[in-house]
């Protein structure tokens, strides 16, 4: 959870598994670009690993996937987080439509 934040009390952390990590990345890059519009909410993304500790191996190398889309999102009222969540979870949805009919990785994930 956030820590407290005098200016913006208002907070709430969205933890969104995907399938793979070239997903969440495509995710997080298509949400990005879109900036907060109102200045009493602040938003910040980042990619994390799964809970599972999953591990590819890569060659000689393992490495640990990101495939956990974090946001995180600060507000000065309750109200103003909730707007913003909303919008973001619209956003969120289309990202997810355009992946399920365009991309051929997640419909070989769905089989």
């Amino acid at each position: 959870m956030s820590e407290l934040d005098e200016e913006f009390p208002c907070s709430i952390a969205i933890s969104i598994p995907l399938p793979t990590h070239r997903l969440a990345s495509s995710a997080l890059r298509a949400l990005q670009v879109d900036a907060e519009l109102s200045p009493l909410v602040r938003r910040s993304f980042l990619l994390a690993p799964s809970t599972t500790g999953e591990l590819i191996s890569h060659g000689n190398l393992i490495v640990e996937t990101t495939r956990v889309l974090l946001v995180d999102y600060k507000a000065t009222t309750n109200r103003m987080l909730r707007v913003a969540v909303n919008g973001f979870m619209e956003s969120f949805r289309v990202v997810l439509d355009i992946m399920e009919q365009l991309d051929m990785d997640v419909l070989s994930l769905a089989t």
